[in-house]
């Protein structure tokens, strides 16, 4: 299982076993053979907390090896409090607010998955090279700009399946229709090898052509949106656009919403994105925030990737949780739908990615909190989910071969359902408790 702990501080998930959900029998359409496609481990080895300065300058510049251990701590620059911003002021502030929560929290969970067998740092130690594949999706889609858009009239068209009656998926219009899948597949788009998990929707496009998503007609149960926020260190790395705050607003998030809707938001630890985050942009949309809950990153071994007080980087992020409320909805909504209380301050712990912006599947953890069969949408995605619609101008970005280990598997072996994560596992994971409802995952 990918969720390893679930107590009352949050839970313990494999991110790498989410991944790999899905993928245990895919169909490589280019020879029509059966494979198992397993994402990369090397990309999961996190092995300790203390970075060198040439590490760190690795992990922002793309993290082209494995993070090794070093003896020397970075060197931190002396500066009086005088001479702190307005902004290191507010972020120091919110630190020492949840400093306990972070801690004492992260300390039961990981405590609770040590015992379980988990988070006991054992692990492939091999210096394998993390993968390294440049994506060009985002140029793409800025070319495609200058394609047509699909007319209201026309909204029938904004559909289409991945793989035609044929088995062709050369004419398929990846940046202007939503396209579908049905069965996991490995299937080559644009020239490149994608690994496509099953029962998915997704959409090609840059901010400025949405539009095909909203007139999909989908309304949907959970919404998770991870924003390209603005800030110094992306000015720097030109890694990616970044999109000013303001137009987040433009989302047509009350178009993709249900009614009582979960909307969440991952949000950097810069405390004016969260406040805009909490008091412009959900009461613009008609959320009601409801939580506040942490991503805490830990080694193979449990320890904290950064210091927690350091004051370069954190090992933890910020995800705001709030329902989105419509009077005209709620009006029209069935009464006997029970809405599931969201608790605050919960933490998510996992050993993260080394690839840059690569987050945890949060589908396991905020199954108690949607319906059974829940729609869920992903907006700036980088990557498919089995039974996800996702959106954004990267969201093929981690689902290139170059990221997973493809290998043959029996034609004529049935996998059972719910097995799709366990082939793919090096690491013990198990759970406290019993799954919860969740996301449409069936593998065909």
């Amino acid at each position: 299982m990918s969720v390893v702990v679930q107590n009352k501080q949050g839970s313990v998930v494999d991110a790498r076993s989410l991944i790999d959900q899905g993928y245990s029998r895919c169909i490589r359409l280019r020879d029509s053979k059966h494979v198992r496609c397993c994402f990369r481990r090397q990309c999961f080895q996190v092995l300790n907390s203390h970075y060198s300065v040439s590490s760190s300058a690795a992990v922002e510049a793309g993290n082209k090896d494995v993070l090794q251990k070093t003896d020397k701590p970075p060197k931190k620059r002396k500066r009086k409090h005088s001479e702190l911003n307005q902004g290191e002021v507010d972020s120091q502030a919110f630190h020492e607010k949840i400093r306990s929560v972070v801690l004492e929290g992260t300390k039961s969970l990981v405590d609770s998955a040590r015992s379980l067998g988990y988070l006991n740092g054992v692990t492939d130690t091999e210096k394998e090279p993390l993968p390294s594949q440049e994506c060009s999706l985002a140029a793409l889609c800025e070319m495609a700009k200058e394609l047509p858009l699909v007319d209201d009239e026309e909204q029938e068209e904004c559909v289409q399946p991945l793989v035609a009656e044929d088995g062709c998926t050369s004419h398929v219009d990846l940046f202007s229709r939503v396209t579908e899948t049905r069965a996991a597949s490995v299937v080559t788009l644009m020239g490149e090898e994608y690994v496509i998990p099953p029962h998915t929707a997704f959409l090609l496009s840059d901010f400025t052509r949405i539009q095909p998503l909203v007139r999909y007609g989908r309304r949907f149960e959970l919404i998770v949106m991870d924003p390209p926020w603005e800030n110094k260190s992306v000015k720097r790395s030109r890694r990616y656009s970044s999109l000013p705050s303001s137009q987040l607003k433009q989302l047509q998030i009350p178009l993709l919403a249900s009614p009582n809707c979960l909307v969440v938001t991952w949000v950097t630890n810069r405390p004016s994105h969260l406040r805009f985050v909490r008091d412009e942009l959900y009461p613009h949309w008609g959320v009601e925030v409801m939580a506040e809950w942490f991503w805490v990153k830990v080694t193979t071994s449990g320890q904290f990737v950064f210091p927690l007080d350091s004051h370069h980087k954190k090992p933890y992020e910020v995800l705001v949780l709030g329902r989105y409320r419509s009077s005209a909805d709620n009006a029209t909504s069935s009464p006997e739908r029970s809405e599931v209380r969201v608790e605050d301050q919960r933490l998510i712990v996992s050993v993260p990615s080394a690839l840059h912006s690569q987050k945890p599947s949060l589908s396991e953890v905020l199954k108690p909190y949607i319906g059974a069969e829940a729609e869920c949408l992903e907006l700036f995605a980088r990557s498919l989910q089995p039974g996800w619609t996702s959106w954004g101008n990267e969201v093929l970005k981690f689902q290139h071969t170059s990221y997973f280990t493809v290998t043959p598997t029996d034609d004529g072996a049935d996998v059972p359902k719910g097995e799709a994560a366990d082939d793919c596992s090096d690491e013990p994971t198990v759970t406290e408790s019993s799954p919860p409802r969740h996301c449409p995952t069936t593998v065909d």
